[in-house]
């Protein structure tokens, strides 16, 4: 069997060839006008991805020169009484901007068995060496809340979403695995006790005509306020203009605004769809109280809930559990009804998960429901003919024709929109050319 070329290499070898490399680094910058314009592997693109690997390539050698000098004790840093973060950042110059304690905590962890996917992940450039301590640093926390035998699929999970999403993905995982892999009651127990630590702080005047309040919400009290500040907070374009207001002052004006008409209210507080909480959990999870509720739509979409929690909140109006009843309503109408139901409209935000339209990221609470073909020309109030967009884009759509379908995919039900100006008229011939005559 064949050896690696790279591990006969000698030691004085490798050093000249990462010489080589840092020498054609440093003279890049003087010969990219060579580099051919467009997209594709010989141009700048393929330059880019070329040069990200080899600093990929570059953190993971770091790395390895660390694990090792720590498996012989050079990191202390001998009659220099240095510490190992230290010894990190004499050597490494680059690293006192920061990073060294992520080699540290890598090269460590790297020395623990449990931590080999981690390990091959950054060897094989997979992951740079920051994702892969959260990685780590989630694992660790996550191993005493585990089941037997889950701990594998769990690492797996984390480095597949740091991959894709970085650290701060990686962490959004948190509830999730525990919901899916914990042991019994974890996750429960854990948002039980958030409840302890529920505080909103008396005003404190800032001097400036202004005060400041501290807020700390449960994950169950946080979910109820983004679904209820979801659709007072989108942005209010006037006379065409478009809303200069940042999130946080949108957010803070809609807090006021929530709580202005509790007070006008009083005991009878209107709910209305766009201020619902949406749940999805399997019956079978609920009743026997295992995994978790996963909330729809809005800023705060994917936040897990415990069955418990779930259980109680079922009995509140404004909590909508998915799997407990919707089936009931009626769903489609044909042209009998000009607008589509609440109903209707829920089903599009399980489906939907908000603006329909490429790009757009506005969560279902600031959308309303679109007729694809349109209810003036026929189109009936159905499912199949509806599709979430926000303030902004149904009047793209109508101004450029554009067409929309549903279309089954692998993982269910999901929206696409054909971009091309008039497909919308292009659809409508379609359709009349079907018609009986």
């Amino acid at each position: 069997m064949e050896g690696n070329p790279a591990q006969e290499l000698s030691l004085a070898e490798h050093r000249e060839r990462l010489a080589a490399a840092r020498s054609s680094l440093a003279a890049l910058s003087s010969i990219l006008w060579q580099t051919p314009s467009g997209g594709g592997s010989d141009g700048l693109s393929g330059l880019m991805s070329e040069v990200d690997a080899l600093v990929m390539a570059g953190e993971a050698g770091r790395v390895a020169v660390l694990r090792e000098a720590m498996n012989r004790g050079e990191s202390d840093g001998g009659s220099a009484a240095m510490t190992t973060a230290q010894w990190v950042r004499h050597h490494a110059p680059s690293t006192i901007a920061g990073g060294a304690a992520a080699i540290v905590s890598v090269a460590t962890a790297f020395g623990k068995r449990v931590n080999a996917p981690v390990k091959e992940a950054v060897e094989s450039g997979r992951l740079p060496v920051k994702s892969a301590a959260v990685v780590v640093s989630e694992a660790d926390k996550l191993r005493p809340l585990l089941a037997d035998g889950a701990e594998p699929h769990v690492l797996e999970g984390l480095i597949g979403m740091a991959e894709q999403h970085g650290p701060s993905g990686c962490r959004l995982l948190r509830d999730g695995l525990i919901a899916k892999y914990g042991r019994q009651d974890v996750l429960q127990d854990q948002q039980s006790m958030g409840k302890s630590f529920i505080r909103l702080s008396q005003p404190q005047d800032t001097g400036a005509n202004t005060f400041e309040y501290r807020l700390t919400l449960d994950v169950e009290g946080k979910a109820a306020l983004e679904a209820a500040l979801g659709p007072l907070s989108a942005p209010k374009p006037v006379d065409g203009e478009r809303d200069l207001r940042s999130s946080d002052r949108r957010r803070g004006d809609a807090l006021v605004t929530l709580v202005r008409r509790a007070v006008a209210a009083g005991d009878e507080v209107g709910k209305t769809n766009k201020t619902t909480l949406l749940l999805t959990m399997s019956y079978e999870d609920l009743r026997d109280r295992l995994g978790a509720a996963t909330t729809l739509g809005g800023l705060d979409a994917g936040t897990h809930l415990a069955p418990e929690t779930v259980r109680r909140l079922c009995c509140d109006g404004s909590v909508i559990p998915i799997v407990l009843g919707a089936d009931g309503d009626v769903t489609d109408w044909g042209i009998e009804k000009r607008f589509f139901t609440d109903a209707q409209t829920k089903r599009m935000w399980l489906r939907d998960g908000g603006c329909t339209y490429p790009g757009c990221g506005a969560p279902p609470q600031w959308t309303d429901a679109h007729h694809l073909v349109h209810w003036a020309d026929l189109g009936p109030s159905d499912l199949s003919n509806g599709a979430l967009l926000c303030e902004r884009h149904p009047t793209i759509v109508h101004n450029r024709r554009l067409a929309g379908r549903v279309v089954q995919g692998p993982f269910g039900e999901r929206f696409e929109w054909d971009l091309t100006r008039g497909s919308y008229d292009d659809l409508l011939a379609r359709r009349a050319a079907q018609e009986p005559a």
